[in-house]
């Protein structure tokens, strides 16, 4: 019987990920990683579930009641003093409601609770509340858990191919190793706009989906693509992100959308727009940020592979993820979404206060397939999104690669960070 190093090298051959580390496929399976958790992590708690809700709605409603009542001109005749406070407020307030978005989250997992009737009532009420279609995120959503990091099958954060960024830049694939250094400015405009408008962008486009529609077994994707005249959004019945089995929980989805606008609507004759703007709309902003910014970072690292759909399978993929380190705000108000992302993929039912002690229960199982950057704390998990738009522009096959490996994709970029790019013959 041959080596191991045999069968890797006729396997899939030598793989590199972007800092230069080999890297191994998983070799354990689902129901390792399964066996490996103690049983009371699986446990749900409605009754939990819904104290977690409170929490976080009475820390909304105080914080409010407080601003409102003292950040006045009677008690702050500054108002420099008043908008910096204000200002504060819709930080603070968008980490609160953000924990409200994670809390829904969970029900669209069914890991609020035993009874689904419940998971997603509250996830419907809550999400709606933060102009989120529940039902039509729960889907595609739950696609993505299906196939992450597949090339051809996520729907969130899938990266460009070399030829992909290449287009984009107006040069041939072969000439990408050839292109100056992309200027920091023009980092920091793609990242603000990302941050800034990547969650709407996503709704009403699929903007960061795979782009493959035309594969849609119902035939629901022919002749439609992402962009905002395509046909592909979340709140069309008909787009091909559903089946038709899905119209009615897409209109109950925007019927819950359509209530909140209705609401903010007569809130903004009632107390003003400005008044509105401050109260809630910033905050909701600084909500769609930190979504952004978390499923990014949980999705996009210099260590991570994609897969081309021959090479994936849901072990592969489910490992493609990383845990970062958010402190206070993402182990509390955050409920650790952040920090415990990896298993979640694995097992997405297991409910957010058992996931430290289920992330643990896994590590041993993955070995050096768990990926973890919690380097710096919450200011490093700020650093990353920099790091990551630096080191990460597109995704390509290693040198080495061969066989299987082929299909196995790692980041690169112009900026002469990591391994560099394939030389291509023109």
């Amino acid at each position: 019987m041959s080596s191991l190093e045999d069968v890797k090298e006729q396997g899939y051959g030598q793989l590199i990920d972007t800092l230069g580390n080999e890297f191994e496929l998983p070799n354990y399976t689902v129901n390792d990683i399964r066996n490996a958790i103690p049983k009371h992590c699986y446990e749900r708690s409605g009754v939990t579930g819904l104290s977690y809700v409170a929490r976080d709605l009475v820390c909304l409603g105080t914080t409010f009641a407080i601003f409102r009542q003292f950040v006045t001109p009677e008690y702050i005749p500054s108002t420099p003093v008043r908008a910096a406070l204000w200002a504060v407020y819709t930080v603070v307030q968008g980490l609160f409601a953000t924990g409200i978005w994670v809390l829904a989250h969970e029900c669209g997992h069914q890991s609020f609770s035993t009874s689904k009737i419940l998971n997603d009532t509250t996830g419907w009420v809550l999400h709606s509340a933060l102009l989120v279609p529940y039902f039509s995120w729960k889907i595609s959503h739950g696609k993505h858990h299906k196939a992450t990091g597949n090339m051809e099958r996520d729907m969130v954060f899938v990266p460009k191919t070399r030829e992909q960024y290449a287009t984009r830049m107006g040069k041939l694939i072969h000439e990408i190793d050839e292109l100056t250094e992309e200027t920091p400015i023009a980092t920091l405009i793609h990242s603000f706009g990302q941050q800034l408008l990547g969650w709407p962008m996503y709704l009403f486009a699929n903007v960061t989906g795979h782009n493959n529609h035309e594969k849609q077994h119902e035939g629901r994707g022919k002749g439609k693509a992402n962009g905002y005249f395509g046909g592909v959004n979340h709140f069309n019945p008909s787009s091909p992100l559903y089946e038709a089995k899905d119209g009615k929980l897409i209109l109950l989805s925007d019927l819950g959308i359509a209530i909140t606008a209705t609401v903010l609507y007569q809130l903004c004759q009632t107390f003003g727009f400005t008044n509105m703007f401050v109260w809630y709309f910033i905050p909701y902003l600084w909500v769609n940020h930190w979504l952004v910014a978390i499923t990014y970072l949980q999705h996009t690292d210099p260590t991570l592979p994609h897969y081309s759909g021959a090479s994936w399978n849901y072990v592969r993929g489910a490992a493609a993820t990383i845990d970062r380190e958010f402190g206070f705000v993402g182990r509390t108000l955050l409920h650790g979404i952040i920090e415990t992302h990896v298993l979640h993929h694995y097992v997405s039912t297991i409910p957010f206060y058992h996931a430290d002690e289920a992330t643990e229960a896994i590590k041993p199982i993955m070995g050096r397939h768990y990926r973890a950057n919690v380097e710096g704390g919450a200011l490093g998990f700020l650093k990353c999104l920099w790091t990551s738009a630096r080191w990460c522009q597109w995704v390509e096959p290693s040198e080495g690669a061969t066989g299987e490996g082929k299909g196995v994709y790692f980041f690169r970029n112009r900026n002469g960070l990591g391994i560099k790019p394939l030389k291509m013959k023109a």
